[in-house]
């Protein structure tokens, strides 16, 4: 049976997260402010950028850098004074902690620990981007960063081109260009798409066109940190015939390993794994 107490109620330590401003000041929200300024210590992705919102709520607390390659140590400590007694919070750099940001680890350290959570809701690029992109919301696949490295970039796309949903993406500004040529060639550059950029900021923008289209920009008029909203795919899927899985496996396999071949295919078409590994074993062995 798992135990269960209220996050503001009993004894249990409680780890807060706060999303933070992921460009206007004054989207930090109140309650955010009043929580930091009760905390003990505040552990940051960058205690420079944190220490400069901070002083401009007039915060001032211990500060413990907890980033990308130290959050493991980080979250040994955090916990620590958790546990003991202190009250922590920790924030990334924008947006909300653990999405596309440090923190993941530390929560689940946090968890294992006993370790209550708590958010404090705020600004957010992921449902800015797609609230403002004009297309359907109602499912949607919050994707995050595609690899840097050219050819996985390409290889998780190829198992996104079937799926029927509006996709989400993040993207820093000097792996737009490339980021967009993939796009287009790989999920079809006749798809609806919205690329946002500077969002809540003053040269804040939404441009909205097709892949294609987003693909023939200017990459030097693309600055700032980026989301691209992609509608899924609407095209309707032609039955496969069994010649037809045969052709697209022995394609793959140019390429992949015969277990990434199989893999491939099945996810981009749709199709049945049990029934693309069995042509493999037959026909291609």
């Amino acid at each position: 049976m798992v135990e269960r107490e209220l996050n503001y109620e009993g004894k249990r330590p409680l780890l807060y997260l706060v999303a933070t401003p992921i460009g206007n000041l004054s989207e930090f929200s109140p309650r955010a402010i009043s929580t930091l300024k009760e905390m003990d210590y505040i552990a940051c992705e960058d205690t420079r950028n944190s220490g400069i919102l901070l002083k401009y709520f007039e915060i001032d607390k211990p500060l413990i850098s907890c980033h990308e390659h130290n959050e493991e140590e980080a979250s040994e400590k955090i916990i620590s004074l958790l546990l003991s007694g202190k009250k922590v919070a920790y924030m990334s750099d924008a947006g909300y902690p653990t999405l596309s940001d440090p923190g993941e680890r530390l929560s689940e350290k946090a968890i294992k620990n006993g370790i209550k959570i708590a958010v404090i809701n705020g600004p957010s690029a992921l449902l800015c981007a797609l609230s403002g992109s004009g297309l359907n919301d109602e499912h949607f696949l919050f994707y995050g960063f595609l690899p840097s490295k050219p050819s996985l970039r390409k290889k998780e796309l190829k198992d996104l081109v079937g799926f029927k949903n509006t996709i989400v993406f993040y993207e820093s500004p000097h792996r737009i260009k490339d980021t967009l040529d993939d796009l287009s060639s790989i999920l079809g550059g006749d798809r609806r798409a919205c690329l946002c950029r500077e969002l809540t900021k003053t040269h804040e923008e939404y441009i909205r066109d097709t892949l294609k289209g987003l693909d023939e920009l200017d990459a030097s008029t693309l600055i700032g940190e980026m989301v691209i909203v992609v509608e899924g795919n609407k095209s309707p899927q032609k039955a496969l015939s069994d010649e037809d899985i045969i052709v697209l496996l022995k394609d793959a396999l140019t390429e992949m390993t015969p277990k990434d071949a199989i893999s491939s295919v099945y996810k981009e078409h749709g199709l049945n794994k049990k029934r693309v590994y069995d042509l493999y074993l037959k026909n291609l062995k």
